[in-house]
């Protein structure tokens, strides 16, 4: 019964070859009885390569190859057939030539595996599914990330610590007492950040991030003040610490004189002590015009931009594309006291200016009259422009020169003193014209200077002092003397 049933057998899968049909491989194969064992062998080879594949690079990559030879998935296993000749002694086989043998199951496990490869598709129980690659950068996201690697390790990290002892212990331990962003400015350990950042410190340290790493990489340094302008709003700081010098990475300084509005730029700094944090956005607006907040003059030159700046940012750098500084985050408009899309930096060519003096003398040298005056405004009600002068500070340039300050008489009635309307060629109508001509002197420098005095101008010349040599007081300090005689030239 055996040997009819191979002949029959035999005679059904000539007729079959004849026919050319295809395995489930999808390729013509002929098999003899004495290939049925390579032809298994070579079956189990091909999953044993599908689990390699899998282990190594997920179920779906492997699935898309099996996919192609017709394997078919299950939710725990993979499942492939193959048509060999079937054993004499297995009773279960049909009749014919061909036989279907189960290959030992490949586990997949339930999640299937998303590679980052090019979209495919892969037939999977007659139908294709679309198998889509992970979205790639474009070109301008990847400009943002090599602009931040690249400035990163420039950008550092300033807290502000108070050393308090403890009651009890008499232990002498660091408390932060505030935190702002600095910027490396030289290889010689310069860092530059805003004045109410370093303002009151008692110790100061900085923490940057190497040239490679990450922020679990970075390391803290000491810091020791270099000098200061509270005017505008600009401190130096110092580390010398050797390692922190090899590690440093200044940061390429550009010009702000070309920004226009609608540039593209980019912020990085430390809001609410999240460090290193990129923001972007443009040039809102340029010649914007704020007060220092810590002496309340007026500085002019501002950029406005809608990057986020947040508390933390100030002393930060603003970027633009070719990641070059153009700006030193430094004030935002805002009543919660976080972003409202306002931010403002002082720009770079105002501050190279600045640092360079501090760096080179400790200090910044100013041009001063040596005078205070009064709020402006206070010549609204008699309807004239100009600074009035409250005080020509003794032995300073304006009272060298004759410029009369404002006094009492003997009852006690105001006499006003001189009202600055002209400096150097230039109309005075506010102290803010004032300060924007001083700022374009030098110290030394001997220039005109047109008072109103009552009803008539007078002009007088005025050698500049440094502002070292005289710090004007603020005019709410102001006491104005009373004067033992009327003078002649009062209008009163």
């Amino acid at each position: 019964r055996r040997a009819r049933a191979r002949a029959a057998t035999r005679a059904r899968n000539r007729a079959t070859r004849d026919d050319g049909a295809d395995d489930v491989f999808g390729a013509e194969e002929r098999f003899d009885d004495d290939d049925a064992r390579g032809t298994i062998g070579r079956a189990v080879a091909r999953v044993a390569a599908c689990a390699v594949t899998l282990n190594a690079l997920g179920a779906d990559a492997a699935l898309m190859e099996g996919a192609e030879v017709g394997w078919t998935r299950t939710r725990t296993t993979a499942t492939t057939t193959t048509t060999n000749d079937a054993r004499d002694d297995d009773a279960s086989a049909p009749e014919g030539r061909y036989r279907t043998y189960i290959a030992p199951d490949v586990p997949l496990g339930d999640a299937a595996v998303r590679l980052p490869m090019p979209a495919r598709e892969a037939k999977r129980d007659g139908a294709y599914k679309t198998v889509q690659a992970t979205q790639r950068l474009t070109d301008g996201e990847r400009e943002t990330v090599r602009l931040f690697n690249n400035a990163k390790a420039s950008v550092v990290y300033i807290t502000n610590v108070a050393v308090r002892r403890d009651a009890f212990t008499l232990d002498l331990t660091e408390q932060p007492q505030g935190a702002g962003s600095g910027i490396v400015w030289d290889d010689k350990g310069h860092i530059v950040t805003n004045y109410h950042v370093i303002d009151k410190a008692n110790q100061l340290k900085v923490s940057f991030l190497p040239n490679k790493g990450g922020v679990q990489n970075q390391k803290t340094y000491d810091a020791a003040i270099v000098g200061f302008d509270d005017d505008k709003d600009i401190a130096v700081l110092q580390v010398n610490d050797p390692e922190a010098l090899r590690e440093m990475k200044p940061l390429v300084i550009g010009t702000s004189g070309d920004s226009m509005v609608g540039q593209r730029v980019f912020a990085i700094g430390n809001p609410f002590g999240l460090d290193h944090t990129l923001t972007t956005g443009i040039i809102s607006g340029l010649g914007r015009e704020i007060q220092s907040g810590n002496t309340g003059r007026p500085i002019d030159g501002i950029i406005q931009t809608d990057a986020a700046i947040n508390p933390g940012n100030s002393g930060g750098p603003l970027l633009n594309s070719s990641g070059q500084l153009i700006g030193i985050n430094t004030a935002i408009y805002s009543a919660s006291g976080t972003s409202s899309g306002v931010g403002f930096a002082l720009p770079s060519d105002m501050v190279s200016g600045i640092v360079d003096q501090i760096i080179r003398y400790g200090r910044v040298t100013r041009p001063i009259l040596g005078v205070s005056f009064a709020p402006d405004g206070a010549l609204d009600q008699l309807g004239l422009g100009g600074v009035l002068v409250l005080d020509a500070r003794a032995g300073g340039p304006a009272a060298r020169a004759g410029v009369r300050s404002t006094t009492r008489d003997e009852s006690g009635r105001l006499i006003l003193g001189d009202i600055i309307i002209e400096l150097a060629g230039e109309q005075i109508q506010d102290s803010s014209d004032l300060y924007r001509t001083l700022d374009k002197l030098s110290v030394g420098e001997t220039v005109d200077v047109t008072l109103l005095r009552g009803v008539d101008k007078v002009s007088a010349r005025v050698t500049l002092d440094d502002v070292k040599d005289m710090k004007p007081p603020t005019a709410s300090t102001i006491v104005i003397p009373m004067r033992t005689k009327k003078s002649p030239n009062s209008p009163y």
